[in-house]
């Protein structure tokens, strides 16, 4: 019977000696343990066997006349094999160099002639050993192979979807430029990654009046983006019946007054999302032909009136973020824009991006972007204040979502 640990792991064993004698002996005690035994008269024979046969173990004899042991053992293991095969030399030879160079060359183990039964069945449990962990170990790594592999087609399918995803964001902004009375409006949203957690928007009251929202909702990914594309739902331009900032007046629709829609989009928040994410908001109206301008301001950054002067003021005392807290009232704010005045609604991803040491743009950055953007009108003033934070932050990937709304007052009349 075959050794306990040579079983399944070591089932055929080739045997080659260009003597005879030897390898009938080396035969008849391997078969009598149970191994299948193929016999080779010398190495380049059994290189032929190794090509049909599958071969767990080697035993060969050093001295063999035109390819000696050490020399086979080279051309065996540059073979092309699924599984790795134990390899053991027979040898008479007793010098360190030689054993040295013999294992140099992929030799497991030796023998020493003439083989001792015990010995020899000793080697053969160790080279089990060996073949054992080898094996376990390739199947390991085939099924890390596998499972890395379906990862992959994994990730690729979520990849596909996530840049869906981000169109469908994108679409969710539909007009990134109107000009309606008085004022020119440019919109802005850039996701730090696929998709992101940003929303801005406008949405017409009536033929003087325009409705303009920004939305930050806390983290970032899949979950904080379908919040958005909820949010846009509750302040859609599309579907004014829908709009919780509208209200029917007569067969028209006017402004609801702005705190109430935020504390009701904050009961709303707090009833229906099942989730811990919460969000910053600036939702306002602006008069086109006056430039009167009345905001509520929930966690959202300040807004920043950058005047025709230059000036630059911060409005607004920051509020609470919707979907935080139970009960909370909300302030409506109201300014009047001037003639070449700039209104911008920026997302804390301006003020809070980071340079390559670690420091924050903050509002003293973000003032010298504008100054060095005054002369810029539309949308391009936005793409080139994108610009300036990427030159800022080194040319990067920002860590967060960046999304504006440019309000831009020149009056006609």
């Amino acid at each position: 019977m075959a050794p306990a640990d040579g079983d399944q792991v070591i089932q055929q064993i080739l045997v080659v000696d260009d003597s005879r004698a030897q390898r009938r002996v080396l035969s008849k005690i391997l078969s009598r343990w149970g191994f299948s035994v193929l016999e080779a008269v010398s190495g380049a024979q059994a290189l032929e066997i190794i090509k049909y046969y599958r071969v767990d173990l080697v035993l060969s004899d050093w001295m063999m006349p035109e390819m000696t042991g050490v020399e086979f053992c080279k051309k065996f293991r540059a073979l092309e094999r699924d599984h790795y095969g134990y390899f053991i030399l027979l040898t008479s030879k007793s010098e360190k160099g030689e054993v040295a160079h013999g294992l140099e060359v992929g030799a497991d183990d030796f023998l020493t002639k003439p083989v001792a039964s015990n010995e020899l069945r000793a080697r053969i449990t160790a080279g089990a050993r060996v073949l054992r962990m080898e094996r376990e170990l390739t199947e390991k790594n085939a099924l890390v192979t596998n499972t890395l592999s379906e990862m992959s087609e994994l990730y690729e399918t979520l990849d596909r979807d996530l840049i869906e995803a981000k169109k469908l964001q994108h679409s969710l902004v539909r007009e990134r430029f109107k000009e309606m009375g008085n004022a020119q409006v440019s919109l802005l949203l850039r996701p730090a990654g696929h998709v992101g957690g940003d929303l801005v928007g406008q949405f017409p009251i009536d033929d003087e009046n325009l409705g303009l929202f920004a939305v930050d909702v806390s983290g970032h990914g899949i979950t904080s983006a379908l919040i958005t594309a909820r949010l846009a739902g509750f302040l859609s331009g599309a579907a004014p019946e829908q709009n919780v900032a509208l209200k029917k007046k007569g067969k028209k629709y006017a402004a609801e007054a702005l705190e109430k829609v935020a504390e009701q989009l904050n009961r709303l928040c707090m009833q229906e999302f099942e989730t811990e994410h919460y969000f910053t908001l600036l939702l306002a109206t602006i008069n086109t032909k006056t430039g009167e301008v009345s905001f509520v301001q929930a966690g959202h950054p300040h807004p920043v009136i950058q005047r025709a002067n230059g000036n630059i003021e911060y409005l607004g005392s920051g509020g609470n973020p919707v979907g935080l807290l139970e009960d909370v009232s909300y302030e409506q704010v109201t300014f009047y824009l001037q003639d070449g005045d700039r209104l911008l609604i920026l997302s804390d991803g301006f003020t809070e991006c980071p340079n390559p040491h670690g420091e924050l743009l903050e509002e003293e950055g973000l003032e010298h972007l504008l100054h060095d953007i005054s002369a810029i009108r539309g949308p391009d003033a936005l793409e080139s204040l994108v610009l300036g934070l990427q030159n800022f932050a080194g040319d990067v990937e920002f860590p967060d979502d960046v999304s504006a709304i440019m309000v831009e007052f020149n009056k006609t009349d």
